[in-house]
């Protein structure tokens, strides 16, 4: 398995730092890469449950990045040391137009959300929603977790306060909590001109824009009948 991919040029590069840069201000943990048909899609966990009790959604932000070439790669490593490698490279780009190679930081194990693989097809439309819509119910989490909890509060307490917000629907869009919205927000995805797609197969909701995708996979008893 390779140790390393080639993205096209210094603006892929650059695209990848900022998509890193945010994902690792929300949670500074592990990102995964696979790598397809000469297309590497990078995986960042927004939310994920961290425990048996804990009722939180899953929820993925990703972004797809065409390389130079095919190479076989199914790796999770940490945000901050692969960020750290692109920023280096983004540092010392001579040519913009040339491809540039990234090498893979050592992988990590202990990532239980990476052990969850989103479906690759099967997706259904469900129409779309207003990008406005979404960012307003990500602001409003943010509020009722900021007021929610003081300084000081303990670990289980802060995760079960953002477990309660960001597990509620979006208003008038049932299927999608509001963790999705936060994560689209989050990282970058909503464009207020631009619709949000909404698209679900079983278990898992997606939200795209040209911007990246956020992926949802809800607890079994939050589905809908």
């Amino acid at each position: 398995m390779s140790q390393s991919f080639s993205l096209t040029d210094s603006l892929s590069l650059a695209d990848l730092q900022v998509y890193l840069s945010r994902a690792g201000r929300v949670e500074d943990g592990a990102v995964r890469l696979i790598s397809a048909a000469g297309v590497l899609a990078v995986y960042t966990a927004i939310l994920y449950p961290r425990g048996l009790l804990d009722s939180s959604p899953t929820v993925l932000g990703l972004r797809t990045f065409a390389l130079t070439e095919p190479v076989e790669l199914d790796a999770v490593v940490p945000v901050r040391s692969l960020l750290d490698r692109v920023a280096r490279l983004t540092g010392a780009v001579v040519d913009p137009g040339a491809p540039v190679a990234v090498t893979v930081p050592l992988e990590v194990s202990t990532v239980t959300w990476a052990g969850i693989s989103p479906p690759r097809g099967g997706w259904q439309s469900q129409g779309e929603a207003d990008a406005a819509l979404l960012e307003n119910a990500a602001r409003a989490g943010i509020d009722e977790v900021a007021a929610s909890i003081p300084t000081g509060t303990g670990e289980q307490i802060v995760q079960r306060v953002r477990s309660e917000v960001w597990g509620r629907p979006v208003e008038g869009l049932e299927f999608v909590p509001s963790g999705a919205a936060f994560a689209a927000y989050s990282l970058g995805f909503l464009a207020p001109d631009e619709p949000v797609a909404l698209f679900e197969t079983g278990p898992w909701t997606r939200l795209s824009t040209s911007r990246g995708h956020i992926l949802v996979r809800r607890k079994p008893w939050t589905l809908k009948a």
